[in-house]
C-alpha cells in the first residue's frame, strides 16, 4: 500500500477526518508491526474552535499545531492517557484530527499484552487505549508522519460500510455552539 504523506494532511480538519476513516494506522514496535483501520476520528478546527487546544493561543504544548501539516501531536490527559492527533491545514492556522478508535489488523497478540490482555475488539475502541495498544507516547509528539515508527497507508472502506457525522465528546468546556458541531466521524461497517 501507499503511504500517505504530508500533503495528504495540508487540508482543513474536518476534510480530513472524514477521509481518514478507511486508512491504516501503523506502528513499529520492538521489531513487530501493529495497527488497524481508522474507524472513528474527530476534527479540532483553529483558535476559533473553543474545543480546540490551540484556541487559547499557541503554547508550548500546542507549538507542534502551529507548524506544518503532517506531523503528530500527542498529548497526556488525567495524567494517565496519550491522544494521537495529526496536524492539518496551513501552518500557522492550528488545526488537527484526533484519532478516535480503530478495528486492530495486525500484532494483535503484543497489542493485547500492552492493553493488559483484553479482548481484540476492545483493544482500539478509544483514543486512549489505541494509543496504550500502539504503544504512542509524548515520545512521537512533533514527528513527521513520513517516519518509520508510526505511519498510516491509504486503503479504502468497503461499500457496504457507511459514515456518519455527529457531535464531538468529551469537551464539556468548549461553548454550546462548538459542542454541536458534526465534527466526530464514524465508519460502520457491516
Amino acid at each position: 500500500m501507499n503511504r500517505l504523506e504530508r500533503d495528504f494532511f495540508a487540508r482543513d480538519s474536518v476534510t480530513v477526518a472524514r477521509e481518514l476513516l478507511g486508512k491504516i494506522l501503523l506502528r513499529c514496535y520492538r521489531g513487530e508491526i501493529l495497527g488497524g483501520i481508522i474507524v472513528e476520528t474527530e476534527a479540532y478546527l483553529g483558535e476559533e474552535d473553543s474545543a480546540c487546544h490551540a484556541s487559547k493561543g499557541c503554547t508550548p504544548r500546542t507549538q507542534v499545531m502551529y507548524g506544518a501539516a503532517g506531523h503528530y501531536y500527542v498529548y497526556l490527559i488525567y495524567g494517565m492517557y496519550h491522544m494521537l492527533n495529526i496536524v492539518t491545514g496551513e501552518p500557522g492556522h492550528p488545526q488537527a484530527v484526533l484519532i478516535r478508535a480503530l478495528q486492530p489488523v495486525r500484532g494483535l497478540q503484543l497489542m493485547g499484552e500492552l492493553r493488559g490482555g483484553v479482548a481484540d475488539k476492545k483493544l482500539c475502541d478509544g483514543p486512549g487505549k489505541l494509543c496504550q495498544a500502539l504503544a504512542i507516547d509524548r515520545g512521537l509528539n512533533g514527528m513527521a508522519v513520513e517516519s518509520g515508527e508510526l505511519w498510516l497507508e491509504d486503503a479504502w472502506l468497503p461499500r457496504e460500510c457507511s459514515i456518519s457525522a455527529g457531535p464531538r465528546v468529551g469537551i464539556g468546556y468548549a461553548s454550546k455552539k462548538d459542542r454541536q458541531k458534526p465534527w466526530r466521524f464514524i465508519a460502520k461497517c457491516s
